[in-house]
Order: C-alpha cells, then sequence, then structure tokens
C-alpha cells in the first residue's frame, strides 16, 4: 500500500513540474453567407438581378431597397449561411432586439424572432465555426425622386439640405411652371401641397415631405425652377466594341436628333428614330454597326439646333487566345503525363494537374477536330481510384490540389466587347452513375450533360474556386460582377460536329470586362464530383463574334 502512495505521490509532482499544452490544431472551416434577403429588396446593382451582391473575398454583402422600408428597422427575411451549425452572431448595437435575433441562419424567421437591424450604416456579422469569420452588409435605399416638369432640361436634388432645383428651357415663364410629379418623398412618399396645383415658381416654393415608412413625419423642402440656355443638355457616351450607347438630358416634351461619323468623315449619318428612346427629360441612343477600335463623333439636334460634337472611341475587338486549342504542351508526371493547353504562355488550363496525382490527364488534345485540320481539346470524364474526374478546360490557371480537391484561378485579363462565342463541339453523353454529392441523389441515372458557358466580368482580381464541401466556392452567373453571360448545356449525345453561338446577354451597358471566363466541361455537376464516367466532350475553334 504505502508503495502505491509513494507511487501516485510521485506521479502527481512530476506531471505538478510539467506545463501541459493542447498542441491539436482546430480544423480550419470556412463559414459563408449563402443568401441575404430583406424587405422591399431591390435588384443588386443598377439593371441587375434581385439576389444580394455576395463577395467571399471580402466577406461583404451588399444590397439596395426601396422607398417603403426603414433604414434604421429592416427586417431581414432570409439569411442562409454554411456550413450547418454555423454561430449567428450580429452587432449588437444594431440589433432592435438583441435578445430575440436568431443565432442561426434561416431560411424564414421564426414567430418569436426579431430580425429588425439598424442598416443606416454597415453591419458586421460574426459566422462561428472553430474560428471566427466576420462578414459586413451594406444596404443602401434607393429613392427615385426624379421630377417631371415641362420644358425641364435637367435637375438637381440636395438631399441633404433638402432642396431641389429644377432647369428648364428658356421659353417657359417662371410665373406659369407646370409639375406633373415631384416625389420628393420617393414613389411611395407623399408631397403637401399638392405640387400640380402650384405654378409660380418666380422664387422658390416650400413643399412639407414625408417618406412611406414614417407617413407622419414632415420634412420642409425648397424647390427652385431656373432657366437654362443649354437646350441640348448634357450628354455622355458609353463605348463598346462595335456599339455605343449615348447617354443625355433635353427640355422635357422635346424629341433628339441624334448623328454620328466617324472622325475622319465630312458627312454626318443621322441615328435612326426606332434607336432613340426618350423618357421625360432624359434620352438614350445606341448606335450599332460600328467599327472596333475606331475614333467617332455623334452630336445632338433639338429643334434643328445642333449641339457641341462629342467624341469617342470603340473598344478592340480582342480575339480569344488559343481558342482552336491546337497549341498544346506536355511533360511527365507522377501518373502518366501532364498535358497542357499552351505552347509557350498559359491562358487556358485544365484540372490535369489535380488528375495526375492519382491517374493520368484525362484533358487532352485529339486530331478529331471539326474541320480535319489542327488539334481539338478532347474532355473525358472518368472514374479515378476514389473520385469522379470531369474533363473540363478554362480560361485561367489551376493553382493546387488540396488533398484530393482543386483549387483553381477564373478568368483572364479582359477589356473588349464581344456579342457571341462560337464553339464547336461534340459531346457524347454517358447516364450519371457516380454521386459525389449526397443532395445530387436524385441525378442517379439521368443522362449526364455537357456544359459551356462564358461570363464578361468586372472582378478586381481572378475568382477563386474550391471543391473542397467544407469550403467549397464555385462560379455563379448571378454574381452581381457579371456583365454578360451566355451558356450551352446538352444532354443529348452527337454523332458529329455541331457549330453553335452563344449570344451574350449584357446585364450591363455601363460597365467594362475586366476579365473573361469561358468554360468546357463534360459533366455539368463535376465540381460536385457528379456525373458519368465515360462522358466525352470535344471542342475545337472557339471563336469570339464581334457584331
Amino acid at each position: 500500500m504505502i508503495k502505491k502512495l509513494l507511487y501516485t505521490t510521485l506521479c502527481l509532482l512530476a506531471l505538478h513540474g510539467c506545463k501541459i499544452e493542447n498542441d491539436i490544431p482546430y480544423p480550419i472551416e470556412e463559414a459563408n453567407i449563402e443568401n441575404f434577403e430583406v424587405e422591399g429588396q431591390l435588384s443588386s446593382a443598377p439593371e441587375g438581378a434581385t439576389q444580394a451582391g455576395i463577395n467571399r473575398d471580402t466577406r461583404t454583402v451588399t444590397l439596395y431597397v426601396d422607398d417603403t422600408v426603414d433604414l434604421t428597422k429592416l427586417r431581414i427575411m432570409r439569411l442562409t449561411i454554411a456550413p450547418e451549425g454555423t454561430e449567428l452572431i450580429v452587432d449588437e448595437e444594431a440589433c432592435v432586439d438583441k435578445d430575440r435575433f436568431p443565432t442561426a441562419g434561416f431560411e424564414i424567421p421564426d414567430n418569436l424572432a426579431d430580425t429588425r437591424v439598424d442598416f443606416s450604416s454597415p453591419v458586421q456579422f460574426t459566422l462561428r465555426t472553430y474560428q471566427d469569420y466576420v462578414w459586413t452588409v451594406n444596404v443602401t435605399q434607393v429613392i427615385d425622386r426624379t421630377p417631371d416638369v415641362d420644358g425641364m432640361i435637367r435637375h438637381v436634388i440636395d438631399e441633404e439640405n433638402h432642396r431641389a432645383y429644377i432647369y428648364v428651357s428658356p421659353d417657359k415663364d417662371l410665373r406659369n411652371i407646370q409639375i406633373h410629379s415631384l416625389p420628393l418623398g420617393g414613389p411611395s412618399g407623399s408631397v403637401e401641397p399638392d405640387p400640380t396645383t402650384i405654378h409660380d415658381f418666380s422664387a422658390g416654393q416650400e413643399f412639407m415631405v414625408s417618406n412611406a415608412w414614417d407617413p407622419e413625419h414632415f420634412t420642409k423642402w425648397t424647390v427652385r425652377v431656373f432657366h437654362e440656355e443649354n437646350t441640348t443638355g448634357t450628354a455622355s457616351v458609353f463605348p463598346m466594341s462595335t456599339r455605343a450607347t449615348l447617354s443625355g438630358s433635353i427640355v422635357s416634351g422635346k424629341t433628339p436628333v441624334v448623328e454620328y461619323k466617324t472622325a475622319s468623315a465630312s458627312a454626318w449619318s443621322e441615328l435612326p428614330s426606332s434607336a432613340v428612346s426618350v423618357n421625360g427629360s432624359r434620352y438614350t441612343a445606341t448606335f450599332t454597326g460600328l467599327q472596333a477600335n475606331t475614333s467617332y463623333q455623334c452630336r445632338v439636334s433639338v429643334d434643328g439646333v445642333a449641339g457641341a460634337a462629342q467624341s469617342f472611341t470603340t473598344a478592340p475587338a480582342t480575339p480569344l487566345e488559343n481558342g482552336s486549342f491546337d497549341n498544346w504542351s506536355s511533360e511527365p508526371a507522377k501518373n502518366g503525363t501532364l498535358w497542357q493547353p499552351w505552347s509557350t504562355t498559359s491562358f487556358w488550363d485544365t484540372g490535369n494537374k489535380g488528375a495526375t496525382t492519382i491517374g493520368d490527364s484525362n484533358s487532352i488534345p485529339t486530331e478529331e477536330t471539326c474541320n480535319g485540320s489542327g488539334r481539338a481539346a478532347s474532355l473525358e470524364t472518368r472514374w479515378v481510384v476514389m473520385k469522379l474526374a470531369a474533363g473540363n478546360i478554362f480560361t485561367g490557371s489551376y493553382v493546387k490540389t488540396d488533398g484530393t480537391n482543386g483549387v483553381l484561378s477564373f478568368g483572364r485579363e479582359f477589356n473588349a466587347f464581344p456579342t457571341k462565342l462560337r464553339i464547336n463541339y461534340k459531346y457524347t453523353s454517358s447516364t450519371i452513375n457516380r454521386i459525389g454529392d449526397d443532395d445530387l441523389t436524385y441525378l442517379s441515372g439521368r443522362a449526364d450533360s455537357c456544359h459551356i458557358y462564358i461570363a464578361l466580368t468586372d472582378w478586381d482580381q481572378p475568382y477563386e474556386i474550391r471543391t473542397r464541401k467544407s469550403e467549397r466556392q464555385l462560379f455563379n452567373k448571378n454574381d452581381s460582377h457579371v456583365i454578360a453571360y451566355a451558356e450551352y448545356i446538352s444532354g443529348s449525345s452527337d454523332s458529329q460536329y455541331q457549330q453553335r453561338d452563344l449570344v451574350l446577354d449584357y446585364r450591363y451597358t455601363n460597365r467594362t470586362p475586366k476579365y473573361i471566363l469561358v468554360v468546357a466541361t463534360a459533366s455539368k455537376y463535376g465540381d460536385y464530383f457528379t456525373g458519368g464516367d465515360t462522358s466525352k466532350l470535344l471542342i475545337d475553334n472557339f471563336e469570339l463574334i464581334y457584331e
């Protein structure tokens, strides 16, 4: 017994003299906001989709709301986060009721929850897994206060000082101004007295204005009307490669005549009236059929009086590098041969660096081309030891292999405006027999589909793709940074090469691309390691069309 006590005492003394540390690292499990919706939500950017703009690189959410909601107590309708089980922590000072705000993501708020938040300033949301990931949500309220006044050329709204300045043509009597609409409180607000009954603006007029979210509270606004000598108004041109958009202001009720010519020409050509749209004192004119990388001039006439000529230069018609897929190089790999879709400088890349860690390249050159010359790309989906590897090619670079997953860099620098991507392809579809994600089990037994798409974006840098499920980040065609997009999906097999034009849908006509992304894969759900393990897509002679 004494020996046992002595042994125990010695052990305790030994432990007391040691520093015990927990050196076991916590797993990295990045948390992301997947969806964010609020009441009164508008498109995430002018002319864009209504989804919030979610940027995982900067961990920011950007969204817009209309004039019907109170920004200081804005209700969140949907906030989903990943991975499952992530704790949600919101800035307590921004919460209307911090004790009732949900501690996890939600599709529909619980009846006992209060999801109202003060978004008058950016709000931080912390997503907690083994680490904390801080996201910032920015909400901008869009209140259209554009007036509609006879003879108006332009207007200035000073929201901070509650003043509105309206400029009309010189022939308008400032003592007899006709206002059709004066939405100083936004489309859903109210203005008293009725502005359509007030006509004498030889001096400033005062109105009491309320917003839709607080109809009992009125703010005094002052409205002044002045003569504008420049009756052709102001205008700006946004040039693309083969088209341009002219936007400007004129006297309300007038019809602008728009002319244009190349800078070296002497004669002007009149733009058809069908290419000019007028809304109040604003107009938009669209020039088409222009030559790329060419200097032009345009001018606007109102009542036979021509305004000053404006100069602009169209963007170049940049070709798609190695769109023929003729140029390849190879080198020995751990397993088989690493094929690379370039000879000297890379523009395209594939997932071959990942595939050759456990198998051979599955995106390779082939002499089965659309015109019998050169090479094409053969993208084959295969089962490689433990995972499905979908044949693919994309503009960008393969960054690294993370276990059996890939990290990619999507996009190459580009600043032109093509109208189409012309593709030549031949697809052999197989039955989906490999499911890599439980959420996609419903696809089992269906025909596999190829997927080819093009996106022009204004990302600040190439977009990082990660396929590991716990930190998955894939391309989203509804991303607010996507300026133009087109895609082709098919689950049918072809006996020979087909040609198709993917017509780009420009969601924004006033933003210049920074990157071009072209992707082709033999299995649409290859990012989820799901598809048919004998599907094959041949592609050849991809070409950007400028019309």
